[in-house]
């Protein structure tokens, strides 16, 4: 009897410790999933967090500082000349030489004048922005209104030219002529400019007002470039 009785005491012990070994061993288990790097969303922030937003900010910073270096480089090229009649008259002789390279081309180099005419209009937008925000304004405040509204309107045929060299493509069998017209009606523009606009105007500049337009010149063309 003795021996029964211990019999059945070991297995209602047996079954009363098992849930709980269960209950302990399911809930280790558990944790050790939670644990798991395997396991964890995909949307989750991993542990390298930090390691990416510091080489993102890098990657910007990077960016940045070339497109800075970018812009003194294409606008030290230009503003090293001297006053801002100067810094002008060199980028005029930029964009001709610009058209020069597009009437050097053929209609099989389509790719090429693509880019030349992309070129052309990016150094004719950023000439344009400096003399129509800072040159033309101080022409009018010097009682120069004609010469002032006369290149202003040369701007709007220039930008129409180059709406038109875009409407009709680089393959266009008139494709060159149409550019030596254009350049025809820069030479012109920049004639005028160089030679009678721009030394009347600057004639009557005290060295305050010349140094003054010079650096707003630069300036804006270094924000443009």
């Amino acid at each position: 009897m003795a021996t029964t009785t211990k019999s059945r005491s070991s297995t209602r012990s047996a079954k009363r410790s098992s849930p709980k070994q269960s209950s302990r061993s399911t809930g280790g288990s558990t944790r050790s999933s939670a644990s798991n790097p395997s396991s964890k969303s995909a949307f989750s922030w991993g542990d390298n967090t930090g390691s990416l937003i510091g080489a993102a900010i890098a990657g910007v910073a990077i960016g940045f500082a070339a497109n800075m270096g970018r812009k003194l480089v294409i606008q030290g090229m230009s503003g090293m000349a001297g006053d801002w009649d100067e810094v002008l008259a060199t980028e005029h002789e930029m964009t001709l030489a610009v058209f020069d390279k597009m009437l050097a081309t053929d209609s099989t180099q389509t790719w090429k004048r693509s880019m030349l005419l992309m070129k052309l209009e990016h150094a004719l937008d950023k000439h344009a922005h400096e003399e129509e925000m800072i040159v033309y304004p101080a022409l009018r405040e010097a009682n120069m209104q004609a010469d002032s509204e006369h290149l202003n309107e040369e701007h709007l045929e220039i930008k129409t030219f180059i709406y038109e060299l875009h409407q009709m493509g680089t393959d266009a069998p008139n494709w060159l002529e149409k550019v030596r017209q254009f350049r025809d009606l820069v030479q012109r523009h920049v004639h005028e400019e160089e030679e009678s606009v721009f030394p009347s105007f600057k004639e009557n500049l005290t060295d305050e007002q010349n140094a003054k337009i010079t650096n707003l010149v630069n300036r804006d063309g270094f924000w443009q470039a």
